[in-house]
């Protein structure tokens, strides 16, 4: 069996996407609403694993970050004080023949890349949504849809400390909905105007600063590759000092080889103290920390990793795919083509799939039961449409990591075969131990 070296490209992944049902084209039946996708059954429990994933690294495997779960909807205040109302624009140029509209540091020359039509001189567009509070539109208070999810945090942070108490250096984080205008947004879930961000806002002493982004930038790096992503598809890109954020004094992104070349995965940012001390500034709220080692007060820094969970989805999907060539099992037969997704264990939508051998009357009852055993402990599914071959082909394609198959000598020895994705491995195991088989399989490997 060999694996082909081909890069997989978006249509292709997008196809398998639809077809199993990972990702669809939101309202489709009415045309579809650009950039914006729903989530199939297969895909809403890939991205549930991936922000758990997230969740247990960040959260339950440390002792200095606690969570958070801001509301979307905040003070237009907030968004002032933070800079977004003033800052938080792109240059947009609009073609006056086809009037589709292109941001300005994306085009080469003055001509449409579309229709070669004139296009307007640049104009700053902000990327907030924005909308109304109250129940008629001419006398309701205008708000934004929060373009992040960080400011919650920071308009905040005394109520965390004071509730949680605290010490420097710690963390909070949340997973949440976010909303952007953007002017070309594109590549399926890579650019979106919702999403759902995974962000970390971790409190450090000013002058510690530096030493806590070098180690989350490595922290979130291994995250990637522990999770089964290629380190050759990742890479380190420090922002240069002209595309710095308003409020950053040094940025790294990670960056993923996609289809399309290189291009952001996940930023981590010194924010230093800006955005504390603006809210301080603006509310009249004193939002310092009180270092009683030091005997001093201050505004903490803060680092920031922030990934989008639809983005780190669509990149473990991308890297988990592969096409194999697996040789014909009888002299002169054809060579095959298995396309498989290799996902992490731990993001698979499916952990195991029970195939009944066929839909006997005698089989199907005990298929049945093995799945209700093990639909306790893991992501189960129950296939017994077409072949056992088919079934296997199908499964390996949705990444499923494991198949259990029920046959007719299972009716008398109460044994069935598990079989593994990546090898196609089978082993004879006993129905009464198979939890604790898969269990040590997903552990220590096969």
């Amino acid at each position: 069996m060999t694996t082909t070296s081909q890069p997989v490209t978006m249509d292709k992944l997008l196809s398998l996407a639809k077809r199993r049902g990972f990702l669809f084209q939101s309202s489709e039946i009415y045309g579809g609403l650009n950039a914006t996708w729903d989530y199939g059954p297969l895909g809403a429990q890939l991205k549930r694993n991936v922000k758990d994933a997230w969740w247990r690294s960040i959260l339950q495997h440390r002792d200095d970050v606690v969570p958070f779960d801001a509301a979307i909807l905040m003070h237009p205040a907030t968004w002032e004080a933070s800079g977004h109302l003033g800052s938080f624009t792109d240059p947009l140029v609009e073609c006056r023949s086809c009037h589709q509209r292109f941001r300005a540091d994306h085009i080469d020359s003055n001509n449409c890349p579309n229709c070669q039509g004139e296009l307007t001189a640049p104009r700053q567009f902000n990327l907030m949504f924005k909308t109304f509070m109250g129940a008629v539109e001419d006398t309701a208070s205008e708000i934004y849809l929060r373009p992040e999810t960080a400011q919650g945090i920071y308009v905040n942070f005394k109520n965390v400390l004071d509730t949680s108490r605290r010490k420097l250096p710690f963390g909070i984080a949340q997973v949440g909905k976010a909303f952007r205008n953007e002017i070309t947004p594109g590549n399926s879930t890579f650019r979106t105007r919702e999403f759902e961000i995974m962000e970390l806002e971790f409190f450090v002493k000013p002058g510690d600063d530096d030493d806590w982004l070098q180690y989350w930038t490595e922290q979130r790096m291994d995250w990637f590759v522990s999770l089964g992503v290629d380190r050759a598809n990742l890479r380190l890109r420090k922002h240069e000092s002209d595309e710095l954020a308003h409020y950053a004094k040094e940025v790294y992104d990670i960056e993923y080889r996609f289809p399309w070349g290189w291009a952001e995965l996940e930023g981590i940012a010194n924010r230093t103290d800006y955005d504390l001390r603006q809210h301080a500034d603006h509310s009249g709220q004193d939002l310092t920390y009180f270092d009683d080692q030091a005997q001093e007060r201050y505004y903490p820094y803060v680092i920031e990793p922030s990934c989008g969970a639809d983005r780190a989805a669509l990149v473990f999907l991308i890297d988990a795919y592969q096409e194999e060539k697996i040789p014909p099992r009888k002299p002169g037969g054809k060579t095959e083509t298995r396309s498989v997704l290799k996902l992490h264990r731990s993001l698979a939508p499916v952990t195991v799939a029970v195939l009944p051998l066929s839909r006997n009357e005698r089989l199907v009852p005990t298929a049945r039961r093995v799945h209700e055993i093990l639909r306790q402990r893991f992501n189960t599914l129950f296939d017994d449409a077409q072949s056992i071959g088919r079934r296997y082909r199908r499964q390996d394609e949705i990444g499923t990591p494991f198949c259990v198959t029920v046959d007719f000598d299972t009716i008398d020895d109460e044994q069935v075969t598990l079989r593994e994705r990546d090898t196609m491995s089978q082993l004879r195991i006993p129905v009464n131990r198979i939890v604790d088989a898969i269990e040590d399989k997903l552990r220590h490997g096969w």
